[in-house]
């Protein structure tokens, strides 16, 4: 995106092009492109901190600490992110990129039953889930209790910046669940191979993410912990070879998002899903209402 179509597309939002930001066919020209430079890992569409039309709104401050927090969890939230992970590390250019798991109008499908858990979820629930498994946020480690509490600060900010962007566009969101490996693709994960993962990994993937896969610097920013201590821990989404899939196929690498075949992001996965993480002491709880996915690996292992 160009310097001239960012700020004609921020003039756009301030003057209230509604109809277009609101309509039900709001498409994913309002997020960064997938196909993007290193240099607009900068970039943020909505940017709360630049928006002067913020100003007059009652949750003003709220939103903008939750795009700080969204942005630099650890600093925002040392007590609920130990492992230092941010939520910019999976939903990336904060939660506004196409193919990166985008959470602009995400709001709006909450409450949304939840698999997991069994039950149907609030927008705070499933930040607080994220604080929990994404960020490891699970007691003992920095905070010597289990979770944020659902009216924290931490929570309510994240929440406000999330209904924030979601408030501007409409109810259909094409850019949501494009994340997935379709289901004829997937690969059993009995004939997949870690050799030949971890042969992809080191050609595809340690640029970023280093050799070890605890991430390099890149400018102010580091990409995540693939795993290892400080990465997320085994109950997460991103601990199933699946999902995780998913992501790297449509969010990754950086520079070429979506220039991974489906095998080769199946691969990928199935070798970061091999390594040590944290453990979820919480695991127990999980699936009683729906079946154990065939790709919780860690899950399994726990099992035998």
């Amino acid at each position: 995106m160009t310097r001239y179509s960012r700020v004609l597309f921020l003039l756009l939002c301030l003057q209230g092009s509604a109809t277009r930001l609101n309509s039900q066919e709001t498409s994913p020209t309002f997020l960064l492109p997938m196909k993007a430079t290193m240099v607009t890992a900068w970039d943020y569409p909505l940017n709360p901190l630049t928006d002067s039309s913020l100003d007059a709104h009652p949750e003003a401050e709220t939103i903008r600490l939750g795009f700080n927090m969204f942005l630099h969890t650890q600093r925002e939230a040392p007590l609920y992110s130990p492992n230092g992970l941010s939520c910019n590390n999976c939903h990336l250019n904060a939660g506004q990129k196409e193919g990166a798991m985008p959470l602009v109008g995400v709001a709006k499908v909450f409450p949304e039953y939840n698999k997991r858990s069994g039950k149907e979820f609030t927008l705070e629930d499933r930040i607080v889930g994220c604080f929990q498994r994404s960020q490891n946020a699970t007691g003992g480690i920095a905070c010597g209790e289990d979770l944020p509490p659902r009216e924290s600060r931490e929570v309510s900010s994240l929440a406000a910046y999330i209904r924030w962007i979601s408030s501007l566009v409409g109810t259909a969101l094409p850019w949501r669940g494009k994340n997935v490996i379709a289901r004829e693709n997937l690969i059993p994960l009995e004939k997949l191979s870690l050799e030949k993962g971890k042969r992809l990994f080191l050609e595809k993937c340690i640029s970023c993410h280093g050799e070890d896969g605890q991430g390099v610097d890149i400018g102010d920013k580091r990409a995540g912990p693939l795993w290892g201590l400080y990465s997320w821990n085994d109950g997460a989404g991103a601990a199933r070879v699946y999902t995780l899939a998913g992501m790297i196929r449509y969010a990754m690498p950086y520079l070429d998002p979506g220039s991974l075949t489906d095998e080769e992001a199946l691969q990928i996965a199935n070798f970061i899903c091999s390594q040590p993480r944290p453990v979820f002491p919480y695991k127990i709880a999980d699936y009683n209402e729906e079946p154990l996915p065939v790709d919780a690996v860690y899950y399994m292992r726990n099992k035998k």
